[in-house]
């Protein structure tokens, strides 16, 4: 263990250590159906629904899923936006002593296929418009049983009769479902099963695995983590205490960020329902969206990503919204400029603070104070119960503070291993701690920095480059909307520095007015060799740019020019 010098910084209001139930995660659910039966659980496009209704649901589905054979350990795909029959999945299949496995709706037939192969999923819930997918890619895997439902089905009226022709329209047919054996719809689901309470069985909370979380795949296939029903009340309850000037009960969240993934799902799905607050969800990121919702719903913690609230303050008319009702956003998923931080809270006269985390870590470790304490820049403190340090990763010595390694972490919140994957799981931990592939260092007083990736570092001559700091000095020019620098390959110096750039609506600039600013804010050798300007840079469901991917572009261009 390493002494944690950050606990000076704690504010007294919360715990250096959590006291944790003995109990599933499901139990977040009867807990706030038992206490708050008649409060709104979700909203939803107009629609609400209580938690005694959201109980119900998840317990009709639970023994729907048992009717279908599904046992204790069976994995049960989830492939929906945020909506209230992904919520209901979620628990209902917990309740059935299922595993959940979240599956990002715009899969292709591919990665769904390999996901769903490499799980053993038996039963997928899926939207309607991805029935002709799902069943082309039934016979490659162990898939027993679709289940299929559609927006509509819990729009109020009217909309729920008006959206299958807008349906119709933007993807230009009609679903159509057969309802033969193996396809199930699910109205039918809910209408023909017993809300039956289900007893916990007594189980290991820290072994039994209650979610397959899927990495993002960026090196190589993407790798099942199995998170534990431990990992996830853990991290959730960090979660609640870190915002410990929330009230229990009284909490409305913007649940926009995708329960697929599991950021979203750890600090909106689980937390507001541990809390017993009201959510309210998007099916996805729409800027005007968001802010009218913002305005109607009056949401007090808004979880997102920084491309999230770049979108938002990029907006021409956000001035004419009432943003004041948010009190607390936790930015994660990527790094988040100083700039961004600053705007975004002069705007709705709230907090803004990064958080830090992984797939593999459920996903938070270390975070800023919300309300005092925090420096920009930094990705903050470990949470309650969580042990970090900067690492060497050739022989696993600890450094001492200021010194740039591999960020290490411990904690009840990190993952069991990789699904059927033993020796990645092993080459993951050293001497126990968990490496989180990320370089950083710790400051005097414990505050952990995030220098880059390890494997987004560039070097070029024989220089070390981590782009998130020119991408800190792109972020503060008035005209850039959002950017990304990569290091892509470079036949004298190995590799080279470019930038990828989209600029702000009615804003211009020249590459070599950014190349001047560039150099007047950073060393010779990180400035950018190159710069390109996008209208839209790759991102993934949850808005991370996709730096890999535009590193992959180059070596395509580059190989296709050696071709020739």
């Amino acid at each position: 263990m390493t002494e944690k010098v950050w606990l000076s910084q704690y504010p007294e209001e919360i715990p250096h250590s959590i006291t944790y139930e003995n109990v599933p995660v499901q139990s977040f659910l009867t807990k706030a159906y038992n206490h708050y039966p008649n409060k709104v659980a979700i909203h939803f496009m107009g629609r609400d629904v209580k938690y005694k209704e959201l109980y119900e649901s998840a317990l009709k589905f639970a023994d729907y899923l048992t009717r279908l054979g599904i046992e204790k350990g069976d994995r049960v795909a989830i492939m929906l936006p945020n909506c209230p029959q992904s919520v209901i999945a979620y628990f209902g299949t917990l309740y059935a002593g299922g595993i959940v496995v979240q599956t990002n709706p715009l899969y292709t037939e591919r990665e769904l296929q390999y996901q769903m192969a490499d799980a053993g999923v038996k039963v997928i819930l899926a939207m309607d418009i991805l029935y002709p997918r799902i069943t082309k890619v039934l016979k490659d895997t162990k898939i027993e049983n679709v289940i299929i439902t559609g927006i509509k089905d819990y729009l109020p009226f009217p909309k729920n009769l008006v959206y299958p022709f807008i349906q119709k329209k933007q993807y230009g047919f009609s679903v159509k479902v057969e309802h033969k054996g193996g396809t199930h719809l699910f109205t039918e689901v809910l209408r023909r099963s017993q809300p039956t309470p289900i007893a916990s069985e007594s189980m290991d909370i820290e072994s039994e695995i209650a979610l397959l979380q899927y990495t993002g795949g960026t090196t190589g296939s993407p790798k099942g983590v199995m998170l534990s029903h431990k990992n996830l009340i853990a991290n959730t309850k960090m979660c609640d205490a870190w915002m410990y000037q929330c009230k229990k009960g009284e909490e409305i969240l913007l649940g926009v960020l995708p329960f697929f993934h599991v950021y979203g799902m750890t600090t909106v799905l689980l937390l507001s329902v541990m809390q017993g607050s009201k959510m309210v969800l998007l099916p996805k990121f729409d800027v005007e969206l968001v802010l009218k919702t913002i305005e109607k719903q009056k949401p007090t913690l808004f979880p997102g990503a920084p491309t999230m609230y770049i979108g938002l303050l990029n907006h021409p008319e956000i001035g004419n919204y009432n943003l004041s009702s948010i009190k607390a956003c936790l930015s994660g998923s990527s790094p988040l400029p100083v700039e961004v931080q600053q705007k975004f809270e002069a705007v709705t006269g709230g907090k803004l603070v990064e958080g830090y985390g992984l797939t593999e870590t459920s996903p938070v470790t270390h975070a800023n104070f919300i309300w005092e304490n925090r420096v920009a820049g930094s990705i903050g403190v470990p949470w309650p119960d969580t042990d970090a340090a900067i690492i060497r990763s050739s022989d696993g010595e600890i450094l001492p503070e200021g010194e740039v390694g591999e960020i290490a972490v411990k904690g009840p919140q990190v993952m069991k291993g990789y699904w059927n994957r033993p020796e990645d799981t092993a080459m993951t931990f050293v001497n126990g701690w968990f490496l989180t592939g990320d370089l950083g260092y710790m400051d005097k007083d414990g505050y952990f920095y995030v220098v880059d990736r390890k494997k987004d570092m560039i070097i070029a001559g024989g220089f070390n480059i981590y782009p998130r700091e020119v991408e800190e000095v792109l972020y503060e020019h008035e005209a850039i909307s959002e950017c990304v620098v990569a290091g892509i390959p470079d036949p004298y110096r190995g590799e080279t520095v470019k930038a990828y750039v989209v600029l702000k609506e009615g804003k211009s600039v020249t590459e070599d007015e950014l190349n001047k600013y560039c150099r007047e804010n950073l060393a010779a050798y990180k400035v950018p060799r190159q710069y390109e300007f996008r209208k839209e840079l790759p991102k993934t469901a949850v808005g991370k740019i996709l730096r890999r991917a535009l590193v992959e572009e180059e070596k395509q261009k580059m190989n296709a020019v050696q071709a020739k």
